[in-house]
């Protein structure tokens, strides 16, 4: 399979990473199932209380942290490895794409890996759990650097997410909900391009149309079967 095609996109949702041990965030057990967005998870959350809402990313980072890429992040990565071209397109904010040995990961949602000061455009990594200094030099709040409820997202990263979509010859689309926009449409892209389509997920969703296999699998599982060479990793 992997000598049939040059530049395989992989796009990733929550369900990708589930078996890791990180709840999803609308399916079953879902983190907003338990918590309110508007209270944690929104630019009008923070601004109103900025302790509480680093205290609720401090326990999902401490989660984050203590949970190990599955298979389904180590094939992609070993993908990634053999064919360069292969783009990794994720709404997840974990980072264990990375972890996993992947080095070309475009996040769609951002990571909570990362500190943004809005004001003045800086970016840092930090991954001391909890977080010791939430404030910058100048006594200003650091936040999360991840799309909240009511974000847009960031301009250039989605200009790269579609000029991956628009080359790839075979789109993988692994455990996304397909309900968050503009995430969701992105997919129609490398259809309309002409691309190979398979969708991985244990349930239908909104898109599955549009795919021309799917697959009612786990990640691991169905990645597993496609690319059976990688069972081992």
């Amino acid at each position: 399979m992997l000598n049939k095609y040059k530049r395989i996109v992989f796009f990733t949702g929550a369900g990708t990473s589930v078996e890791s041990g990180i709840p999803t965030y609308r399916g079953a057990g879902g983190v907003w199932k338990n918590y309110n967005y508007q209270e944690y998870a929104c630019q009008e959350a923070f601004l109103r209380n900025p302790e509480k809402v680093w205290d609720f990313h401090d326990r999902r980072r401490a989660l984050i942290k203590s949970c190990e890429p599955n298979r389904a992040h180590r094939i992609i990565a070993e993908i990634q490895k053999l064919r360069p071209k292969t783009s990794i397109i994720t709404q997840n904010i974990d980072g264990l794409h990375q972890r996993a040995g992947a080095d070309r990961v475009v996040e769609l949602h951002g990571s909570i890996w990362r500190l943004r000061y809005q004001e003045k455009g800086l970016l840092v990594e930090n991954f001391e759990t909890p977080l010791k200094e939430r404030k910058c030099a100048d006594n200003a709040w650091w936040r999360p650097d991840i799309v909240w409820f009511g974000d847009p997202l960031n301009q250039a990263t989605i200009n790269t997410a579609l000029s991956c979509l628009e080359k790839c010859d075979l789109l993988i689309c692994i455990g996304t909900s397909a309900v968050v926009y503009p995430a969701a449409q992105m997919p129609e892209i490398a259809v309309n391009n002409g691309a190979d389509t398979i969708e991985i997920n244990p349930e239908k969703t909104p898109i599955s149309h549009l795919f021309q296999r799917c697959i009612r699998d786990s990640a691991s599982r169905a990645l597993t079967a496609l690319f059976p060479d990688f069972a081992e990793i």
